[in-house]
């Protein structure tokens, strides 16, 4: 785009960030990967809340930030930086609290296979992240012929007990969020969205869709108490059976506390040479070309590494059998966005059994980005000095070639490129 406010619209130079020209680009581009940070945070943080948990300090520190992007009293490139990264460690202790939120709330989650073929009965479909809408429905389902199936990011429920006990939690529909035009057409069933991963419903669908909580979005009907969700239940009842479908079993649930009693086993593997690399492969999905890059690095991936993946980036490729090693799957499906958490408690348990740091463990990183949670897990992984992550498919419109830099030289971050390539670097841990 091109300026609009300075002279360089005449002379035709572009600019990455809107209506800024020079210096000050830098600053602007830092105050919107702020911003875009703070979203995710809020998020996180709104999630930890409605199941009675918060972090005081992470508060203070959003209002303090907000102020940072919405004044111009900082032109300070170093300062700009430090409260950006200040934001990922920030984003780290919400994180943990929305983690502790659902273990106590939902108990402790341990692999889970789920079915994501459609049982004979009325259904309900629930797509988005909050877990408490998911139980809240759950309960007043019970016994009426309901079956309720999830979708996108909440798969991972289906390893927590206070959520599986319920017999009519049927399984998994469809995959992640950008299908949802052409899955939920077709699933003939009302559709409950939780949170913002939900596109503007076609009119094939539009008198079916329901949200709650801070989701909303034009044409569906919103359903202000998560204590009253009679009105899909009735709409259920009214549309009948949905259609047949069958597919794949999918597992989840290797929440790092499921993990760690495996530790041992694994890091036995990794002396005798039976495993030789850890891979993480998630985040966000998307339509954008070059997606399938995750795919072919996961098929590509050698026989005897490890695959953790987590959030909706997954239903790239978790629908495949990768198989075991010596009993360890090679797809750990650590679940939700915000179980980056869990891969972090995992890289460091496995830095402080090997005696080595994070960075010096046989471990790569490939992570899809798009929306407002994904940029603040990339800042945590970034104030964390966690090095040579490759990100795409394509870099966000918001960092400025100079920001960009600071990011490669600092943390020798790249964008991802040939998978070939790209793996025979990542096996070299470069």
């Amino acid at each position: 785009m091109y300026c609009n406010q300075c002279e360089q619209t005449a002379k035709g130079v572009a600019c990455t960030v809107k209506g800024v020209c020079g210096k000050d680009q830098d600053i602007q581009s830092l105050q919107e990967t702020l911003l875009y940070g703070l979203k995710g945070i809020s998020a996180y943080a709104y999630h930890a809340r409605v199941l009675g948990k918060r972090d005081e300090e992470v508060d203070a520190f959003v209002h303090e930030a907000l102020f940072k992007t919405l004044t111009n009293v900082d032109f300070s490139p170093e300062d700009m930086w430090s409260t950006v990264l200040k934001a990922g460690m920030m984003n780290l202790r919400i994180m943990e609290t929305l983690d502790q939120a659902h273990l106590e709330h939902f108990g402790q989650p341990t692999p889970a296979k789920v079915e994501t073929s459609t049982r004979k009965g009325p259904g309900i479909v629930v797509t988005g992240h909050d877990l408490l809408d998911l139980e809240e429905l759950l309960k007043q389902t019970e016994g009426t012929g309901i079956n309720v199936y999830t979708h996108g990011e909440m798969l991972p429920a289906h390893a927590y007990p206070a959520l599986r006990k319920y017999s009519h939690l049927a399984g998994n529909y469809g995959g992640a969020w950008q299908k949802q035009r052409k899955e939920f057409a077709e699933f003939g069933g009302p559709i409950l969205a939780t949170t913002n991963c939900v596109l503007i419903p076609p009119d094939t669908y539009k008198d079916r869709l329901y949200t709650t909580g801070p989701t909303a979005v034009p044409g569906a009907k919103h359903l202000e108490d998560r204590k009253d969700f009679s009105q899909i239940i009735a709409k259920a009842k009214e549309l009948g059976d949905i259609p047949a479908k069958t597919g794949p079993v999918l597992e989840t649930g290797f929440h790092h506390n499921a993990i760690m009693p495996l530790a041992p086993k694994i890091i036995d593997a990794v002396k005798a040479g039976k495993i030789s690399h850890f891979f993480l492969i998630g985040g966000c999905d998307g339509a954008t070309p070059g997606r399938n890059y995750y795919t072919e690095l996961a098929e590509k991936v050698p026989k005897d590494a490890v695959i953790l993946t987590l959030a909706c980036g997954k239903y790239r490729f978790n629908d495949k059998d990768f198989g075991n090693i010596d009993g360890i799957p090679r797809l750990l499906d650590m679940g939700q966005c915000n179980n980056a958490y869990s891969a972090i408690q995992l890289a460091v348990a496995l830095s402080k059994a090997f005696g080595v740091g994070v960075n010096e463990l046989p471990l790569s990183m490939a992570l899809s980005w798009f929306e407002q949670k994904a940029v603040a897990i990339v800042l945590t992984l970034l104030a964390l000095d966690i090095k040579n992550v490759r990100v795409g498919p394509t870099l966000p419109a918001f960092i400025t070639p100079n920001n960009w830099k600071v990011i490669q030289d600092k943390f020798n971050w790249k964008p991802v490129g040939n998978v070939d390539a790209d793996l025979a670097a990542m096996m070299a841990n470069k």
